[in-house]
């Protein structure tokens, strides 16, 4: 069960965030305005389907976050590990499948990928240029 008055702050948090007005919040997640104005007043509890619009049309609203306030808010971006890479240039045959493989694992779709630099956390570098 969430606790509706921490949820509101939640709410409200998320719609300063991305400067809208209650109004245009409605409108964005598909609800009618007096939805938004009924919840932010406390008069009613959010249904699943009003929680579902904001993470569908909030990317960065996390679900626990905004039901419960465990996690972040906006969600950290996920960059792809060092490790990742590392993995896929050492399990393949040749340099063009390693630049494939790494292309793939990045989400980089018809691109050609001209240098990778890995950054070491002792403030050195390593460049790969494409030969």
């Amino acid at each position: 069960m969430i606790n509706t008055e921490e949820f509101v702050i939640r709410l409200q948090k998320v719609i300063d965030h991305y400067g809208e007005s209650a109004s245009s919040f409605a409108e964005k997640i598909g609800v009618q305005r007096s939805s938004i104005s009924h919840i932010l007043s406390g008069r009613n509890k959010p249904s699943l389907d009003f929680v579902l619009k904001v993470l569908a049309s909030f990317p960065d609203v996390e679900l626990y976050w905004l039901l419960n306030g465990k996690g972040h808010f906006p969600s950290e971006e996920k960059h792809p590990e060092v490790a990742t890479v590392s993995k896929v240039r050492t399990t393949t045959e040749n340099e063009t499948g390693a630049k494939t493989a790494v292309k793939t694992n990045l989400g980089i779709q018809d691109k050609s990928i001209e240098r990778i630099v890995i950054f070491y956390t002792d403030g050195s570098f390593k460049n790969f240029e494409d030969s």
